[in-house]
């Protein structure tokens, strides 16, 4: 089974538009529905705080602490599609940033759900 790290955006998990936490992300990758091929061990999830520096520090604590090693990030579907977008990095550039720094494949998206 695939483990997974997911990030949120923080302020829109937390402001309520549209996402109301992460329940939508952990039923995709339980049932391995939306950007998930299977079922998904979630070993981590990571609110991104803007403006963002502390992201990569962050998923690397969690594997540190959790003492596993995600195979693959997963952005949500909350960050990925947010509206209004981030105004500190949009999601290409969070996933390129997140693939440098931890070597460890970034997919877009979590879900499909509404």
């Amino acid at each position: 089974m695939e483990r997974v790290a997911i990030v949120g955006c923080g302020a829109y998990m937390d402001s309520g538009y549209g996402c109301p936490g992460e329940w939508r992300c952990l039923k995709a990758a339980a049932l391995g529905e939306g950007a998930f091929e299977n079922p998904a061990q979630v070993v981590s999830f990571v609110k991104c705080h803007c403006p963002g520096r502390t992201l990569v520090p962050n998923l690397g604590m969690a594997a540190k602490l959790s003492e596993i090693k995600p195979d693959a990030v997963y952005l949500s579907s909350c960050l990925v599609n947010a509206k209004p977008g981030c105004p500190y990095a949009g999601a290409d550039e969070l996933a390129e940033i997140i693939q440098s720094k931890t070597g460890i494949p970034v997919i877009k998206g979590t879900h499909d759900y509404h």
